[in-house]
């Protein structure tokens, strides 16, 4: 989606809703409404949203989170949210007949089958960001103007919601010992996002 404006990109709904369930989970409904509010979205949690949003909905929610909680806290949220978001589309955006075919199949094969789909949808996740597949000299994801930390700064990684989403993508479909490591973010000064991916 690299022709997409920025201030019109949106992004899947998820990136909203799953926040808001992680949240509740791990803190409270007060914590929850004093993110959103932050952020400026206390329509969404009030009125969940079911359709595409607004990218800059999405890049305000995460620097909410992070100016909120402390470092480890935002991280566990945003590493849940994405581990729900990988759950609702597999039980949602994956059709079953296409899971049976690639659960059986090797490791490397199945991944790239996956990340061929992953491809096609990432302007659903990345919005105007830039979505790429590496496989040498290993597996990597790279996501470029990343919508999660956009004009963030941080000692660490902060896209832990990607994280998360692709690694129960990978431990359901690819192989369950899958993980998968921000090795890179800009919002420590990089160029790029970049997702190391590992099952061995």
């Amino acid at each position: 989606m690299t022709e997409q404006n920025q201030t019109t990109a949106r992004i899947g709904p998820n990136s909203i809703t799953r926040m808001a369930q992680a949240l509740r989970h791990q803190h409270d409904e007060q914590v929850t409404a004093r993110i959103f509010e932050a952020a400026g979205l206390t329509g969404h949690l009030a009125h969940p949203p079911t359709a595409m949003v607004d990218e800059r909905d999405v890049t305000a929610l995460h620097r909410a989170l992070r100016e909120e909680l402390t470092a480890e806290q935002a991280s566990a949220v945003s590493l849940e949210a994405g581990q729900l978001t990988g759950d609702y589309l597999l039980a949602n955006r994956i059709p079953k007949p296409v899971q049976s075919i690639l659960k059986p199949l090797p490791a490397g094969l199945s991944s790239r089958i996956l990340l061929k789909a992953i491809e096609r949808n990432a302007w659903t996740f990345a919005g105007s960001g830039q979505f790429q597949v590496n496989h040498q000299p290993s597996l990597t994801l790279t996501i470029t103007n990343s919508p999660l930390c956009r004009e963030a700064q941080s000692a660490h990684p902060v896209c832990d919601y990607y994280a998360g989403t692709f690694q129960r993508l990978f431990q359901v479909l690819v192989h369950p010992r899958t993980q998968v490591t921000e090795t890179q973010c800009a919002a420590t000064g990089a160029t790029h996002c970049v997702f190391e991916v590992r099952w061995q």
